[in-house]
Parts: structure tokens; sequence; C-alpha cells
């Protein structure tokens, strides 16, 4: 997969403590979503999005959860 544009970001995310799940998920031939990166350059600016996420996607809802993926 081709290197995301912003190179600074994908390379600091390597060098973080996510940047083994990246070099797994690699080896394995799975790409990693480039969403990833950004979560894993500036963690502690990313937190509250990735809670509100869960939240959304996985908190009490009248709808489903695949549904909600969509």
């Amino acid at each position: 997969m081709e290197p995301i544009y912003l190179h600074h970001v994908e390379e600091t995310a390597k060098a973080s403590e996510a940047g083994g799940q990246f070099a797994a998920m690699e080896a394995q031939g799975i790409p990693v979503p480039r969403i990833r990166y950004l979560f894993a350059y500036k963690p502690r600016t990313t937190e509250h999005l990735a809670r509100f996420t869960q939240e959304v996607m996985r908190g009490p809802s009248p709808l489903s959860p695949g549904l909600r993926e969509l």
C-alpha cells in the first residue's frame, strides 16, 4: 500500500506504541486503515473522538451495531 500523504504522521505513528500492531498487520498482508495512523500520531488529541465513536457505535441504541456500521 502506498504511504499516506502526510509522511511525518505515518513515520511517527509507526514509532509509537501502536507501531507493533501496524507491523504485525502489514506482515500478515492486512492493510492498515489510514485513520489508525492519525489516531496513533497524537493519541491524546484523538482519545475523545475514539470514545465518542465507541459510544455512538456500541452504546445503547434501537439500531443493531451492524446497522450502525453502515
